[in-house]
């Protein structure tokens, strides 16, 4: 009876219940929606002070401008590097596996991609920097919040210490508050869990799934081989730690980023999940989760690079290995460059099928299936956060 009690063993149960339901009982389950929602909802609600606190008090807590170079500049290359291998693993295993025969575009069309601005370098510089800061703490611009908390860290280094203090105080209480909201929320996962599961199974069909069987095999084994053996041979490298023994400590945070499809969502989750099971400290998780929720994109960029292979075929155009190569290099560049607009995956997509000149009607034939690969690819996107965290945490100690 203990088993079940484990809040992990009944986000699975939830997991499974919600699918049965979604499979048997799709019109309940379409009523339903409602309970997913205010779930995420209030996970969301927590993000944006959870983010800027946390921001802060790691980066003071620091307590040197040299100190914050050498922390972030670990944690940039390393989401960097685990991004470009989980593309490269993309491009080998559509390279064995060269799923998609070519089918005619004619009759397809995708009118969401019209509606996407051309992409422009200066509008995603601009997307960095927040010009009213209540305006990026009440959209939730989580790019904008960290650049912003960034600012202030900085300067409160040049302030009196009473000053620094207050503010300190201030942002470690709110962190603190957040953590205990985060809690009460985080109990209510397995229902929260089974209402999204058995809603997204109700809406899409399980014969939609079953039509794309390949491509949907293809971005799942890419997901799950970067997850299990690329991103543990990283941790193991880099912080000579077992890494499925960690890995293992945090899973509620890849399973709530799975359940809730939302990288943002599950950051209290993470930031939580990181401190009390992981062994990390506050001041690495408060820095580099949060950077990670927003410009780690491990899970995304595989599957956009399997998604415009895929395309490729369809649209009978053969993409030479060094189309291949600058394809992976576009990806991942975008993956962090994108990550501040809104419906990132799609924007990058439009943006690099324009690119590389392949028609964007195609995506009507693969969005059917996006929503399910959407929280597998966000779930890998999470584990990396949390890889990564581990080892900026294990070599500041060092």
């Amino acid at each position: 009876m203990h088993y079940f009690k484990s809040l992990n063993v009944q986000v699975v149960i939830g997991i499974m219940l919600g699918i049965a339901f979604g499979i048997f009982a799709p019109l309940w389950a379409l009523e339903q929606k409602l309970i997913g929602d205010m779930f995420v909802a209030l996970l969301k609600m927590l993000v944006v002070p959870l983010v800027f606190a946390s921001i802060y008090t790691a980066l003071t807590g620091l307590g040197s401008v040299e100190k914050l170079k050498s922390i972030g500049l670990k944690t940039i290359g390393l989401y960097l590097l685990t991004t470009a291998l989980s593309v490269f693993l993309a491009i080998v295993v559509m390279n064995i596996f060269p799923i998609g025969e070519p089918v005619s575009s004619a009759g397809l069309e995708y009118a969401k991609a019209t509606e996407i601005k051309p992409f422009s370098f200066h509008d995603m510089i601009m997307s960095f920097i927040p010009s009213n800061v209540f305006n990026s703490l009440a959209s939730g611009y989580m790019m904008q919040v960290i650049v912003f908390a960034v600012f202030l860290a900085l300067a409160s280094f040049k302030m009196e210490q009473k000053h620094q203090d207050v503010l300190f105080d201030l942002f470690t209480a709110i962190n603190n508050a957040m953590f205990h909201i985060a809690r009460w929320v985080i109990n209510l996962t397995p229902i929260g869990v089974f209402s999204l599961i058995s809603y997204i199974i109700a809406k899409q069909g399980i014969d939609v799934i079953l039509g794309l069987w390949e491509y949907v095999l293809i971005v799942m084994a890419v997901i799950i081989i970067h997850a299990v053996v690329t991103l543990p041979m990283v941790l193991a490298f880099f912080a000579k730690i077992n890494p499925y023994t960690y890995l293992n400590q945090v899973k509620e945070a890849s399973i709530m980023a799975f359940s809730t499809a939302s990288s943002a969502a599950t950051l209290p989750v993470s930031m939580k999940v990181v401190q009390e099971k992981g062994g990390v400290s506050k001041d690495s998780a408060g820095f580099v989760l949060p950077l990670g929720a927003t410009v780690s994109m491990d899970g995304t960029a595989s599957y956009l690079t399997i998604a415009v292979l895929y395309i490729a075929n369809l649209a009978g155009v053969a993409m030479t290995f060094g189309d291949q190569i600058v394809l992976g290099i576009t990806v991942v560049a975008l993956s962090v460059g994108v990550a501040a607009l809104p419906s990132a995956s799609l924007v990058m997509m439009v943006v690099i099928l324009n690119q590389v000149g392949l028609p964007v009607e195609y995506l009507a034939i693969i969005v059917a299936v996006d929503r399910i690969l959407d929280m597998a690819r966000t779930s890998l996107n999470v584990t990396s956060d949390l890889v990564v965290t581990k080892i900026v945490d294990v070599l500041g100690k060092k």
